[in-house]
């Protein structure tokens, strides 16, 4: 969540800029909507009509993008409408009151049990899990699980000598970052090299010692859509373990990929068929096809969730284990995520994933033969790809068609890539479920258009990659 200053104040001469209204806005007196100016970085002195205030925000929210066109967020932008009023009729519900709300309860208990069998857990009924508000409050919870099992393994040592440290490639969500800073964990990352863009498992062995608390990997990255190898990560980890004793875990950042690979994917292994993984985290709010803000985060069984970690709570007698870092929340996007699992069970998803690959696959090859783009990633893993200019390419750049696109009502970020490939800078579009072909087209209609007069184009427009990068997150 971004930090915010309060009133600017300094481009407004009484230091506080008012709200225009509307005259209609007022019926019965159309000049007294002239002089209720309403101040807009301090409460208002009174109250306004309920019709009021919302035109009032409405009208501001106009200048946002528009969500459906939005090709930089994995994040849910359309549900159905039954989804829609359950989350409406749930939006009261304090998920952490579990007593007043046994039946929230109970559907989130589901969802951790369906994950669990999802995710091919020895002991589906063993396995333990909980809802957070994304995978990044999941990541961080599977991060503590991991210190924590660390530090009890090594209280003869910490905190007084040895520095705990996690493992995981430099293409990580920024959420990775946060957790080793919040919590006082070195953060030890593989770069990129060549046309490798995630983490290399035999590189990443080589990174582990007797301090390490675990190694991430990444289904899949967000940087290209790419999955991780996570069977040669558990497979070099293992001969690791033969030659030295070290036994290091393996937690599976799953924030979009969890929700693909299981159902268009499922002869890969990477979940917890292998004993190496120990927890797996996604984002309901992603591929789970939820809008936000709903994570997940199962451990493979009660052994590798430190039980001092969990806070449990009575209700109907029985006995209700959670693990998280917020406390208030709504109910309505677990009740959201529970339909969304009983309406399409894994048909249904399969479907609607699958259409998501078939447009994402579609969309590359379709840009790709414009000839002037390269292709990094093909949406073939998640419905998510990658391009970037050609060499000979010298009057434009990604900036500028992401900054072009923008002006078409088209989000699509333009970012560079961390150490080592800093030279390149690419496109990324995400594919979601509501981008239907059909608005595909529509892009490939907008891109085809603006492609002549950026040839003609003497040089980019911004040169400094620093500033022009519309990727944060």
């Amino acid at each position: 969540m971004p930090l915010h200053k309060g009133s600017p104040g300094a481009d407004q001469a009484d230091g506080d800029r008012r709200l225009a209204m509307n005259p209609f806005f007022a019926e019965a007196d159309p000049t007294a909507a002239m002089t209720a100016a309403p101040p807009v970085h301090r409460l208002p002195d009174g109250p306004m009509p309920p019709k009021n205030a919302y035109q009032i925000v409405r009208d501001e929210l106009m200048l946002d993008g528009n969500s459906r066109l939005n090709l930089a967020t994995f994040v849910t932008t359309w549900m159905e409408s039954q989804a829609a009023v359950l989350m409406g009729e749930c939006r009261d519900k304090n998920m952490i009151d579990k007593d007043e709300y046994p039946r929230t309860a109970e559907l989130e208990r589901r969802c951790v049990a369906m994950l669990a069998d999802l995710w091919n857990a020895p002991d589906p009924q063993a396995t333990v899990g909980c809802s957070t508000t994304g995978s990044s409050e999941a990541c961080m919870l599977a991060g503590m699980a991991l210190k924590r099992r660390w530090s009890t393994r090594n209280a003869d040592r910490y905190p007084a000598h040895a520095r705990p440290n996690l493992v995981m490639g430099v293409n990580v969500q920024v959420c990775w970052e946060k957790f080793c800073t919040f919590w006082e964990v070195e953060a030890r990352q593989v770069p990129m090299e060549g046309e490798r863009f995630h983490l290399d498992p035999q590189a990443a062995a080589e990174l582990c010692d007797e301090n390490t608390i675990g190694v991430i990997g990444i289904m899949g990255s967000t940087f290209d859509g790419s999955y991780e190898p996570i069977a040669e990560l558990c497979a070099a980890l293992d001969d690791l373990q033969e030659r030295t004793g070290l036994d290091i875990p393996v937690h599976v950042d799953g924030a979009s990929g969890a929700m693909v690979a299981p159902f268009l994917d499922e002869d890969l292994v990477w979940d917890f068929r292998l004993p190496r993984v120990s927890s797996v985290n996604t984002s309901g709010h992603k591929y789970g096809l939820v809008y936000p803000g709903v994570g997940w985060i199962l451990w493979r069984s009660p052994a590798e969730l430190p039980e001092e970690l969990v806070f449990r709570v009575n209700y109907l007698g029985g006995d209700m284990p959670t693990f998280a870092l917020n406390f208030s929340r709504p109910g309505a996007q677990v009740v959201a995520q529970y339909y969304t699992f009983l309406r399409l069970g894994r048909d249904g998803y399969r479907a609607v994933q699958q259409a998501s690959r078939d447009v994402a696959m579609r969309l590359a090859r379709e840009i790709e033969a414009l000839g002037d783009f390269r292709l990094l990633s093909r949406g073939d893993e998640l419905p998510v790809f990658t391009v970037t200019t050609k060499p000979d390419v010298q009057a434009y750049d990604v900036f500028d068609v992401s900054r072009r696109l923008r002006e078409r009502g088209w989000l699509v970020p333009a970012y560079t890539f961390p150490a080592n490939r800093q030279d390149l800078a690419v496109l990324r579009v995400v594919c979601r479920n509501g981008f239907t072909a059909d608005l595909a087209e529509l892009l490939l209609d907008d891109l085809r258009r603006l492609l002549p007069e950026l040839r003609r184009q003497p040089h980019p427009l911004n040169r400094d990659r620093s500033t022009a990068t519309a990727f944060h997150h």
